[in-house]
């Protein structure tokens, strides 16, 4: 199940980021915790699983037409294209009217998944 961010939630995101290699710096995982937190386009979504544990979190940004996906980590141990195809199913249910897109770095994974096909 995908969740919004909330700040209740900042040391979960936190430590789900610190996985990807951008935000292995405090000061850049502050900085997007920071820009997920405002009134704007960045919206941080939570993943649980079934067993309702946190077990992964996905950055996008919506625009009137798309959702660009930043980034997708999920904890060790959860790495597995299944869960990726349930975050990206979630969100596309969850925004029927948007196109999903993603950054260069993740345009294979959304190949991989077929969230447009």
């Amino acid at each position: 199940m995908l969740i919004q961010y909330k700040k209740d939630y900042e040391k979960t995101a936190m430590g789900l980021l610190s996985y990807l290699p951008d935000f292995k710096n405090i000061e850049n995982l502050k900085e997007e915790i920071n820009l997920n937190q405002k009134d704007n386009d960045f919206i941080l979504f939570l993943y649980r699983n079934d067993q309702n544990n946190v077990v992964g979190v996905l950055g996008t940004r919506m625009t009137d037409k798309f959702i660009i996906i930043r980034y997708l980590s999920l904890a060790p141990g959860f790495r597995e294209i299944s869960y990726e195809k349930d975050i990206f199913a979630e969100l596309k249910n969850e925004y029927p009217d948007k196109r999903i897109t993603a950054v260069p770095e993740y345009t294979n994974l959304l190949k991989a998944v077929e969230v447009d096909g």
